[in-house]
């Protein structure tokens, strides 16, 4: 007989597991926790918190692969509605394992998995969005610094053709050349320019925005 590749098989061959773990899963989802033995609770966990990843997709795709598993219709559609809008917030660990006694009879170790359906506590949340603005304000923050920069070479650029044509027009050699690099260097620096003033705009509106979150 084949082995498993991890852990101990828990029925008699793989497609009965398979068989077993997508009841369990459609039991969890329908009640919200379940009483079994502590490796099968283990080997449910990541399938469990697999599809509720799905569902919180929400695309058709997402729910077609959940159907796979799970066949009764209703269970899936509260995995997609009710359980997804609930672990909206988290990113991870929708399930929790609690240990208790051993089963009567062959003392096997049970456990109860559930649902982690608690809203995040309010110091997680602030932390939560204090990070999510700091990534915001620091990609605002470096589009805007790098459209400085190519504006400032541009500028400087500029600067630079205009200085060779007044050489050139005192030289007498290359005049018309020099004057179309200086008129070709200036529009890139003008349009070095709207992009900066662009970038800055934009981190302007994403500031108020901020700052009308924070209001509310």
């Amino acid at each position: 007989m084949p082995q498993p590749k991890k852990g101990p098989r828990l029925a008699s061959s793989p497609a009965h597991e398979r068989l077993m773990l997508a009841n369990m899963a459609t039991s969890l989802f329908a009640n919200g926790r379940i009483t079994t033995t502590l490796p099968k609770a283990k080997r449910l966990r990541p399938l469990a918190e697999r599809l509720i990843t799905f569902a919180k997709r929400g695309d058709l795709h997402s729910r077609r692969r959940t159907m796979r598993v799970i066949r009764d219709k209703s269970v899936v559609h509260k995995l997609f509605t009710e359980i997804a809008e609930q672990m909206a917030e988290r990113e991870g660990g929708y399930t929790r394992i609690t240990k208790i006694a051993p089963r009567r009879g062959d003392n096997a170790p049970q456990a109860v998995i559930e649902l982690v359906t608690e809203p995040l506590s309010a110091k997680q949340s602030v932390v939560k969005e204090a990070e999510s603005a700091t990534k915001v304000a620091a990609k605002d923050e470096a589009a805007e610094v790098n459209a400085a920069a190519d504006a400032a070479i541009a500028e400087g650029a500029a600067d630079q053709a205009v200085e060779q044509a007044v050489e050139a027009n005192e030289t007498g050699e290359n005049v018309q050349t020099a004057d179309q690099a200086a008129i070709d260097l200036e529009k890139t620096a003008d349009q070095a320019d709207q992009a900066e003033a662009s970038a800055q705009e934009e981190a302007d509106v994403a500031e108020d925005a901020e700052k009308a979150d924070e209001d509310k």
